[in-house]
Order: structure tokens, then C-alpha cells, then sequence
């Protein structure tokens, strides 16, 4: 039953898209999902494998590529505001399996949503200001509760500059058609 509602939403959200116009986020969503799951974020850089470190690690990744694309302005804004769709409506797809009634989803939604501005100032405001706000914004949000190591702390501060400088790079082109390699998630040095 759960799979059917899956395959319907995932239809319904790319209906949806077509019909409104929307460009399509889901390449880039996806690619983005698929980094938020390599395993050192979890096993050496010490992020919570838990629903709520993988939302926060998935929140990093889209709020980096968020913020280029509303750089690059135009057309790239529009694909911004479609990632930030196709993440919400992907969450509600997944609070779903897990279990969450209709009712719990939308407050939930709502919850994440507002709880992912607050990231979005938090990270901006950081990377303006350097190593030792990063190293304060990842601590406050992306572990939680979580108390990690220098080290753990130093490879993300790092991962997340990397990241940065890469997607400062690229043009609309080349992340519509994930045209470009992600940095590795633990630097050498700090691992």
C-alpha cells in the first residue's frame, strides 16, 4: 500500500511540475540525496544516521545549491525554488512511510520547512564569516544533539567549503544536468 502511494505521489509531483511549468529539480534532488547518504558523513565525520541528521544533511546540500542558483538569477532562481519543491514534497512522500497520518504530516512539513529557513540564515551568515561560524552553525544544527570532534567538525568546515567553492563554479547548465563531481566528504587531511 505504501509503495502505491509512493509511485502516486512521485507521479502526481511530476504532473504537477509539468503542468505548472515548473523546471524539473528532480536530477539535481536526486544527486543530492544521493551525497547525503555517503556513508563518511556518518561513520568518520560524526553526523546522526537518523531521520533527523539525514534531513539536516540533505537541508546543507540543497541550501548550497539553493544559493548559487538564486546567484545566478533568472531561469536558475525558478530551478531553485522547484528544488525546494520537489525536497518538501519528497519529506512528505517519506513522513508518510514512516508512518505519519495526514493530519501529523502538514505540521510537520510545516516544522521542517521553517526549521530549514532558520539553516538557510544560519549557513549564509556563517559562510560570510568564516571557519570558526561554520564550525558554530554545523555544531548548533547539523549534529543536533550531537557532540562532535574537533576532527569531525574540521572535515565538515572543510567539506562544506569545498562543496562551496564547486558550486560557485558552475553555471545553470551544468546543475540542471548534474554536470560536475562532488567534492569527497572527508578531507584527507582532517580524516
Amino acid at each position: 500500500c505504501i509503495s502505491h502511494w509512493n509511485k502516486f505521489m512521485r507521479n502526481f509531483i511530476k504532473k504537477f511540475k509539468i503542468n505548472r511549468g515548473k523546471p524539473d529539480a528532480s536530477l539535481i534532488y536526486q544527486a543530492i540525496v544521493r551525497q547525503s547518504r555517503e556513508v563518511q558523513f556518518y561513520t568518520k565525520c560524526g553526523v546522526p544516521d537518523t531521520p533527523t541528521g539525514r534531513f539536516e544533511l540533505i537541508s546543507l546540500h540543497s541550501f548550497v545549491f539553493m544559493k548559487r542558483l538564486k546567484v545566478l538569477g533568472g531561469e536558475a532562481e525558478a530551478l531553485s525554488q522547484a528544488l525546494f519543491d520537489y525536497m518538501f514534497a519528497d519529506i512528505d512522500i517519506n513522513l508518510r512511510e514512516m508512518g505519519v497520518g495526514d493530519i501529523g504530516v502538514g505540521k510537520k512539513i510545516k516544522s521542517l520547512a521553517a526549521a530549514y529557513y532558520g539553516r538557510i540564515k544560519s549557513y549564509e551568515t556563517a559562510l560570510k564569516k568564516g571557519e570558526s561560524a561554520i564550525k558554530e552553525s554545523l555544531t548548533r544544527n547539523l549534529y543536533c544533539d550531537e557532540k562532535p570532534t574537533e576532527r569531525q567538525l574540521s572535515a565538515m568546515t572543510v567539506y562544506i567549503l569545498a562543496l562551496s567553492e564547486v558550486t560557485n563554479k558552475l553555471n545553470l547548465q551544468q546543475i540542471s544536468a548534474v554536470d560536475f563531481i562532488f567534492p569527497l566528504p572527508l578531507d584527507e587531511k582532517a580524516g
